[in-house]
C-alpha cells in the first residue's frame, strides 16, 4: 500500500492542532490509507493515549508512538507483520529521538514544540513500512 507522505502529512499537521499526538498519527494513518474506521471511532481509540497515556506525561509512551502501532495494526492483515513492524517502529523512534517517553520527549508536557515533528515522523516510517 502506498500512502502519499504529502498528504498524510498535511493531515496529521491539521489534526495536530487541535488533536493529541495519538489521535493525530492514526487519524492521519488511516484517512491516507482509506481505513474502514471513522473518525469517531479512532478518536475513542486513541484518545486514552493522549499526554503518554492518560496524561501521565513522564511514565507514559509517545502519543506519536502509540497511534503509529494502533494504525500498524488497523491497516496491515497479517499478525506476524504488524510484530514485526511494531518492534521496527518503536526502535526506529528510539533510534531517532532517544527514548519513546512522552515527558522525557516533551519535559514532562511543559514544550509540546517536538510533537508534530515526532507525529510525521513516525507517519512516515509506518508509511514505509506499509509500502514494502
Amino acid at each position: 500500500m502506498k500512502l502519499d507522505k504529502q498528504i498524510l502529512e498535511e493531515k496529521i499537521r491539521d489534526y495536530r492542532t487541535f488533536k493529541s499526538c495519538s489521535e493525530s498519527t492514526l487519524m492521519g494513518l488511516c484517512e491516507t490509507a482509506g481505513a474502514d474506521i471513522t473518525q469517531q471511532q479512532m478518536v475513542k481509540l486513541a484518545c486514552g493515549f493522549a499526554g503518554g497515556m492518560g496524561g501521565t506525561f513522564d511514565e507514559g509512551t509517545c502519543g506519536a508512538v502509540t497511534g503509529a502501532l494502533m494504525a500498524n495494526g488497523i491497516l496491515n492483515d497479517d499478525p506476524a507483520e504488524i510484530k514485526a513492524n511494531a518492534k521496527e517502529i518503536f526502535n526506529t523512534f528510539k533510534e531517532e529521538y532517544g527514548s519513546v517517553c512522552c515527558g522525557k520527549l516533551t519535559n514532562n508536557g511543559d514544550d509540546k514544540s517536538i510533537c508534530v515533528d515526532c507525529c510525521v515522523f513516525i507517519a512516515n516510517k509506518v508509511a514505509d513500512l506499509l509500502d514494502e
